[in-house]
């Protein structure tokens, strides 16, 4: 990609000066701006500290590698923060890139400098961790820094932002990786946090890189349309502010043009064209009082159109970052449609620098707990809560999908306001409520109407969960949630479920094993179960029935095992002894596809990895595959559920043929669950296959009986 097409965003390349700008002397005149002597001076010994360690060391640019974490600095000097933060960041990578240590930073710099930096640095290459596993922990281990500071993260995002904008130097390949790496975590978090500065940077360079082409023709579109604009956002800007200072409102009024990532986003989530993106062109009101916003609002909606259904009103309902503002849409001169957001200037502030507003130097009391501050630590806590315990790759899925960048605001029927991601459900609803709720909810009410549980929820609506006692979390459910929270929940409940059944049927196929071998149960618990359990390198019993409920253990081979730890020889063994099947085993059970085998059938099964026991019928052609891979099985006389059989049907094309068959079937007390009609069997014939649920093969035999008595069905068949 050419680097001209690159500065092309926004503002997003004014650091790219000469290389003499990025120097000490340069950072310490904006630092004067905001910092005493003392202070500066102490960056200033940071700075001699850092250039020494990384002296020799040069970035793939070729240019010297102190120049880096000085960019890194200048951007929180340009934030306005404090001189603890800008000295980790001038060393951020000396624990990491340098044979400087933690406790030597705080010996030189005190502790706070060294915890940020330690924060930032990325853990070392372990032995048998992938590389993609060291950056979900290093990304971890960020989190949990953030959780002691928050700066933390303030000192990455300008790490990452620097990183981007001198990202040509870098092999494609690479360019990629970190693009999206950014849009997916990085952009996502400095919404959550509400730094809007740089989460617009972030996100315009990352898709510069990602999709350089895209880019351009977006860039060179909107910079069109802007071009030709000029002159409307002056007239808009000059009638709202003519409008307001004969009201008594003291504003300020600017026009702006949206970030191209977040018109890229607009055009694919609602399938538009660049022409018919309405808000291209934004406008900021900034007054004093919040009293202010809402008569500031009337005044534009008496000046300009409103249009209907596009208001939001931030202020009452905070984001979760802490951004307030209000939203609305207009109709300006000439058609054109135009967003307005109207705010105080303590919003304005915190809109723009989120948490960073807690440590800028001219808000004082550096103490004070501000809002995006506690909302941010009240995050993390929830992400620790919820995937503390999950492995690395697991836990940086996790935070993805908790960085949505859209709320809804529903209510409970007493009338508390919940917060919850764009798209959510009843489910999500009754999670965030509490997670008992959560588990045995079976339907809503929404605004008094019952609804699926799969029922997007819109701002405004109140919902009501209905519960029953013995109601568990539904697999399906994974496929509609969108909180981290309820996906967590549902996740741990179904592992656990598959455990405890994996123990249970485990269990049950080493008896049997054991049995045939004539080895007592009470081998199990006696010195040789200690012996297979080591030569197995497991901890328990139960870890050792999980693993053969799983398939990961084949009953038989353990149970020679305990033979030869008996130390004799294997005795006659007598007829296999099968394994009865209840049809209560859930996760660790599964049946063929290819067979549908139902009570009633005969059939045995083929132990897999993962999956368990895969029940098939004896005549299938997988079960008569390598015989001695396979497990006998029998069903037990109090089998019970459901299950899915397959059934083929021929017979003349009739009008209403279809809906005489789903009577018929239905009046079975059977269901359908999948129908395939395929091309006409020849002249009027059809053929039609069925995948029905049935009890046993009498329920079969009756749904079958009742089929074959429709006029004209030829053949009704098992497939």
């Amino acid at each position: 990609m050419e680097l001209p097409v690159i500065q092309r965003i926004g503002n997003a390349w004014r650091t790219q000066r000469v290389a003499r700008e990025y120097g000490m002397e340069p950072l310490a005149k904006l630092l004067a701006e905001y910092l005493p002597q003392e202070q500066i001076a102490e960056v200033r010994r940071a700075y001699e500290f850092g250039a020494q360690e990384h002296k020799g060391q040069s970035r793939t640019s070729g240019e010297p590698y102190i120049f880096h974490p000085l960019a890194v600095a200048r951007v929180l000097a340009e934030m306005r923060m404090d001189s603890t933060t800008l000295c980790a960041a001038i060393l951020h990578d000396v624990i990491e890139d340098t044979g400087v240590s933690k406790d030597e930073v705080a010996a030189r710099f005190g502790k706070d400098v060294a915890e940020l930096v330690d924060g930032v640095s990325k853990i070392g290459k372990i032995e048998g961790m992938s590389r993609a596993e060291r950056q979900a922990e290093s990304f971890r281990k960020l989190l949990l820094a953030m959780t002691q500071d928050m700066r933390v993260i303030l000192i990455k995002l300008a790490d990452r932002l620097h990183n981007l904008r001198t990202l040509t130097s870098m092999a494609p390949e690479k360019r990629r990786r970190i693009s999206r790496e950014t849009l997916d975590i990085y952009a996502p978090i400095a919404q959550r946090l509400g730094i809007h500065t740089i989460r617009v940077e972030l996100e315009d360079l990352a898709f510069a890189h990602l999709y350089p082409k895209r880019f351009a023709a977006l860039a060179y579109g909107v910079g069109k349309q802007m071009g030709d604009a000029k002159g409307l956002i002056k007239e808009v800007e000059s009638r709202l502010s003519k409008h307001l200072r004969d009201e008594g409102i003291g504003a300020t009024v600017v026009g702006r043009d949206k970030n191209i990532y977040s018109i890229y986003q607009k055009m694919r989530r609602k399938k538009l064209r660049l022409l018919k993106v309405m808000d291209l062109l934004g406008f900021r009101v900034i007054v004093s009082k919040v009293d202010d916003c809402y008569r500031a609002l009337g005044i534009v909606h008496h000046v300009f159109k409103p249009v209907p259904g596009h208001f939001d009103d931030y202020i009452a309902n905070s984001k979760g970052n802490g951004y307030q503002s209000l939203h609305t849409t207009c109709v300006a001169p000439g058609g054109h449609k135009i967003e307005v957001q109207i705010r105080t200037r303590e919003m304005h502030h915190i809109a723009e620098a989120g948490i960073a507003a807690h440590w800028q130097y001219k808000l004082g009391d550096r103490n004070s707990q501000a809002a995006p501050q506690l909302r941010a630590r009240e995050w993390l806590r929830n992400v620790f809560d919820v995937f503390g315990a999950d492995g690395s790759m697991d836990f940086i899925e996790g935070v993805k999908v908790d960085l949505f960048p859209d709320e809804v605001y529903v209510f409970s029927p007493k009338g508390e306001i919940r917060q919850l991601p764009k798209g959510a459900t009843p489910v999500d609803f009754a999670y965030s409520v509490h997670s008992e709720l959560g588990d045995r909810c079976v339907a809503a009410r929404i605004d008094g109407s019952l609804e699926p549980l799969n029922s997007p929820l819109k701002s405004g609506q109140t919902v009501e969960v209905i519960t029953a006692r013995h109601a568990r979390p539904n697999a399906a459910w994974l496929h509609f949630v969108k909180t981290a929270k309820a996906r967590s929940h549902i996740r741990n409940f179904l592992k656990n479920q598959r455990e405890d059944e994996a123990i249970r049927l485990g269990r049950r196929l080493l008896e049997i094993a054991l049995r045939e071998l004539k080895i007592p149960l009470s081998a199990l618990r006696e010195e040789r179960a200690e012996l297979v359990l080591k030569s197995f390198d497991l901890q328990d019993v139960e870890e050792l029935f999980a693993a053969i409920g799983t398939g990961e253990r084949l009953a038989p081979l353990v149970a020679r095992r305990f033979l030869t730890e008996a130390g004799a020889d294997a005795p006659h063994q007598g007829t296999h002894q099968a394994l009865a099947i209840e049809g209560t085993e859930g996760l660790v059970l599964d049946y063929g596809r290819c067979c549908h085998p139902i009570p009633g059938d005969e059939i045995r099964g083929h132990v897999s990895v993962g999956r368990g026991i895969v029940v098939h019928r004896v005549e299938c052609t997988h079960a008569k595959a390598r015989p001695q891979d396979w497990v006998p099985l029998v069903w037990s006389t109090s089998v019970q559920g459901d299950y899915l059989c397959e059934l083929v049907l021929r017979s003349e094309n009739k009008r209403g043929l279809l809906a005489r068959i789903t009577a018929e079937i239905s009046g079975a007390e059977s269901s359908i669950e999948n129908v395939q009609m395929p091309d006409r069997a020849g002249g009027d014939a059809v053929e039609m296959r069925f995948i029905l649920t049935v009890k046993n093969r009498s329920h079969l035999a009756r749904v079958m009986r009742r089929l074959r008595h429709i006029e004209g069905v030829s053949r009704v068949a098992r497939a």
